[in-house]
């Protein structure tokens, strides 16, 4: 009980923290000014014998203290501020619900849930139906592709006649001279149209005149 204590005439004041190094946590008793140690309680399991509660108040609990030669002494350490003694319990329910966790995963083997078995079994097959793809290829296979050029292009086929692109065209044929004529403007010249010819005369009417006919 804290109320059998010397509240009033506490044997030591200063600052409490909470460290951890691994699974233990360790309540350490500082000087608040120069932050020398004065004792510290290794704390590997909570709640247990390491840090126990008082009957009578939320803020005052017992402490089992240990020094570097092993020998322990148990004290009574309290908090002015309520807010205060409850940050010392979550952190250390905290800091121990870590350890359960990381024990949990630890105990885990992935080796030993179901491993899926792709490989084939001996003596088994397999059926594919490619009847899709046997239609597909011989709606496609009578067609010739087209060769694809540089940067993607499809090239074309030459023209008929033999011609390719970049080949001139055959050059266009001279005047032709007779010989011994020489070549004057009116030779390299295009013929002029010659003047229409006179009508011809009408021919004779092989049935001849129709009022003269008798009869």
């Amino acid at each position: 009980r804290a109320a059998e204590w010397q509240l009033d005439q506490p044997a030591w004041s200063g600052r409490l923290r909470i460290t951890a190094r691994g699974s233990t946590a360790f309540i350490r008793l500082e000087d608040k000014t120069s932050g020398e140690l004065f004792a510290q309680a290794p704390v590997e399991q909570f709640p247990g014998i390491a840090v126990e509660s008082v009957t009578d108040s939320s803020r005052y609990f017992v402490i089992r203290i240990e020094d570097e030669n092993g020998r322990r002494a148990f004290i009574g350490v309290g908090f002015v501020d309520r807010g205060d003694a409850f940050d010392f319990n979550v952190a250390l329910q905290d800091h121990f619900k870590w350890v359960r966790q990381q024990s949990e995963l630890a105990q885990q083997d992935p080796d030993q849930g179901p491993k899926l078995d792709l490989g084939f079994k001996e003596g088994q097959t397999i059926k594919l139906n490619i009847a899709n793809m046997k239609k597909k290829e011989g709606a496609t296979g009578n067609t010739r592709p087209r060769p694809a050029g540089p940067g993607g292009l499809t090239l074309l086929p030459p023209p008929p006649g033999g011609r390719c692109c970049g080949e001139r065209p055959p050059p266009l044929p001279g005047p032709t001279r007779l010989p011994g004529t020489p070549i004057t403007d009116s030779v390299l010249s295009w013929p002029q149209p010659s003047a229409p010819a006179a009508p011809a005369a009408p021919a004779a009417d092989a049935w001849g005149d129709f009022a003269k006919a008798s009869g």
